[in-house]
């Protein structure tokens, strides 16, 4: 299957781009009391800096909490491509995120190993339904990145 498709400049990814603006900022002035959840899961902002641009840019994530670490899905809501956020962790891979209840924390970000993605996997569709949906939508692995503590 092919995923999404539509193109950059579409409406429905300005539509989005808004949204997740608009989400971020009401995140950052409750700290996380409103926008720290989404469709039952915990949500963290990530910041990452564009590996082309060298722009600072803040994402929010569904993130699944695993001991010290989190586990984010590059999941793109099925779309053809990795996201942005993916390519920008792989060049700078030391960042921080912000958590409701802890505040911004220090994370070295990778990619899940094979053998860690088969493990999370299943928990994280446990988390959301969606990301299943999601990976039967694209050829493409859905990767899953991994959050460890510095």
């Amino acid at each position: 299957m092919s995923g999404i498709v539509a193109p950059k400049s579409s409406l429905f990814w300005r539509f989005f781009n808004t949204s997740v603006k608009g989400h971020t900022a009401i995140f950052r002035l409750t700290g996380g009391r409103i926008g720290g959840r989404v469709v039952g899961g915990p949500v963290l902002l990530l910041h990452h800096v564009g590996a082309k641009s060298g722009k600072h840019r803040i994402s929010p994530l569904l993130y699944l909490p695993d001991g010290e670490r989190m586990v984010i899905v590059a999941s793109k809501g099925g779309y053809t491509k990795h996201p942005g956020w993916f390519h920008n962790l792989k060049a700078n891979p030391d960042t921080t995120v912000e958590v409701p209840r802890e505040g911004k924390v220090p994370v070295r970000a990778r990619e899940a190993s094979a053998a860690e993605r088969d493990e999370l996997w299943p928990r994280v569709v446990d988390l959301y339904k969606g990301y299943a949906a999601y990976q039967r939508s694209t050829s493409r692995e859905i990767p899953l990145i991994v959050l460890d503590r510095r």
